[in-house]
């Protein structure tokens, strides 16, 4: 029971800060509907910028979180390595850690270099 409510706060904790995001904007109906999709943009705050920055965006906030996890696993094998005394299943398993971080950072760094690429060669399509 312990358990299910450490488990149950740690969600909540989790959750809130993206409770923000879920508060969606009233929008009012209108006969027209483009009369009033400023009104809608004003009261969500969505900027004006075109889909493609704002997906840069998206995909650079997401990369830089990923890039802080892989530094957090790095510094955790580290540590793990250091820490075994000659163990050598703790040796393992720091050795796991780092390769896996490695081809975690791979393709992390793949994933960077094709969504600027396909960002980019959108950008040039869409703006003629």
């Amino acid at each position: 029971m312990q358990k299910l409510k450490n488990l149950l706060v740690g969600v909540a904790l989790v959750a809130l800060p993206f409770s923000a995001a879920l508060r969606a904007p009233i929008a009012h109906a209108a006969p027209d509907l483009t009369s009033n999709l400023e009104g809608v943009n004003s009261e969500a705050d969505l900027g004006s910028e075109d889909l493609t920055a704002t997906i840069g965006k998206l995909i650079a906030a997401l990369l830089s979180v990923l890039g802080v996890i892989f530094l957090l696993l790095i510094i955790w094998a580290g540590f793990t390595w250091m820490t075994a005394q000659g163990d050598p299943k703790k040796v393992d398993k720091a050795k796991d850690i780092l390769i896996t971080s490695v081809v975690g950072l791979i393709i992390l760094l793949s994933a960077y270099a094709i969504s600027t690429f396909v960002i980019t060669q959108l950008s040039d399509a869409t703006s003629g």
